[in-house]
């Protein structure tokens, strides 16, 4: 592989690898994500700087010219993320519908106790509270 490519490569990656590096450090990427993320990055720094192992993997894959197979290697990472995030996102789309299903029930229970108080309410204040319509005892009559 040319030199010069071989920097750029190497440069790429290095660069992909300290913007993940920011992104957990500022909070903005959870681990689980950038575990995924580093691995790839970590595999690609290393096929761009031993550039025997990339002939070899090149060459194992049918590939003539190595820095093709730089690309086609880092396409398939790509792949992998696509498939890791997909299937991340099915959960949180299972996840919200239970979570919006329990919300409807809980709505449902609030909005009926609420009913039941207001019920009580009426009832309380339709029957005439007999307490004070006795007379008081020990009061003397005039």
């Amino acid at each position: 592989m040319d030199t010069h490519l071989q920097l750029v490569a190497i440069a790429g990656t290095a660069l992909l690898l300290g913007a993940v590096l920011e992104l957990v450090r500022r909070r903005r990427m959870l681990e689980r994500y950038a575990i995924v993320w580093l691995g790839s990055a970590l595999a690609l720094l290393a096929l761009a700087a031993w550039s025997g192992l990339l002939t070899k993997v090149a060459s194992a894959i049918g590939i003539a010219y190595p820095p093709s197979a730089l690309f086609v290697i880092a396409f398939g990472f790509v792949l992998l993320l696509l498939l890791h995030f997909s299937i991340a996102v099915s959960k949180l789309a299972d996840q919200s519908k239970v979570l919006a299903q329990r919300v409807a029930l809980l709505e449902e229970r609030n909005r009926a106790l609420e009913e039941t108080v207001a019920e009580q309410r009426d009832e309380e204040t339709a029957a005439p509270d007999r307490t004070f319509a006795r007379p008081l005892s020990g009061v003397a009559r005039r």
